[in-house]
């Protein structure tokens, strides 16, 4: 398979990776029996630079932060799969960034949270690596053959 195809399924993946995350992480409810506890203690309030916040306030604020992030990582990947279709090899140090944020992503779902986003992160993991496994410059991207048999001729 092409890195073209790669990149488009890690970008499906991060897209319904956000997706999921906004409905379960940021707009879920806690089970009922703790939801009281929870409540309770998100509803504090208190001072921060002048404006009166609560943990809530903290607590939804960075997982729409993390919903608008993943939703930008994916248009990236969208658009970064529509560039390989030239010369894929240029992209690596850019697909290799993805790799590393998403391992490290992975590393951190996995010590804080659950397993659903481990298996979402590391499947984008591997379509980064496959993408950049297969990537390749434009002079060795596949010819066609009418193509590859005309330059064997003209060299002969």
């Amino acid at each position: 398979m092409k890195p073209v195809l790669y990149l488009r399924i890690a970008s499906i993946l991060t897209l319904i990776h956000s997706i999921l995350h906004t409905i379960g992480g940021v707009f879920g409810k806690p089970p009922s029996g703790q939801a009281a506890m929870i409540a309770a203690s998100m509803r504090y309030r208190f001072e921060v630079f002048g404006v009166m916040r609560s943990y809530s306030d903290f607590y939804r604020g960075m997982g729409l932060g993390i919903t608008v992030a993943l939703t930008m990582d994916a248009a990236i990947l969208w658009l970064l799969a529509s560039l390989a279709k030239s010369d894929s090899a240029r992209l690596r140090p850019i697909m290799s960034v993805f790799l590393i944020g998403y391992l490290a992503l992975a590393l951190n779902s996995y010590t804080f949270f659950f397993s659903g986003p481990v298996i979402a992160e590391l499947l984008i993991v591997f379509c980064l690596g496959a993408a950049i496994f297969t990537a390749k410059h434009t002079h060795e991207q596949e010819q066609p053959q009418s193509a590859q048999s005309g330059l064997k001729a003209a060299q002969l």
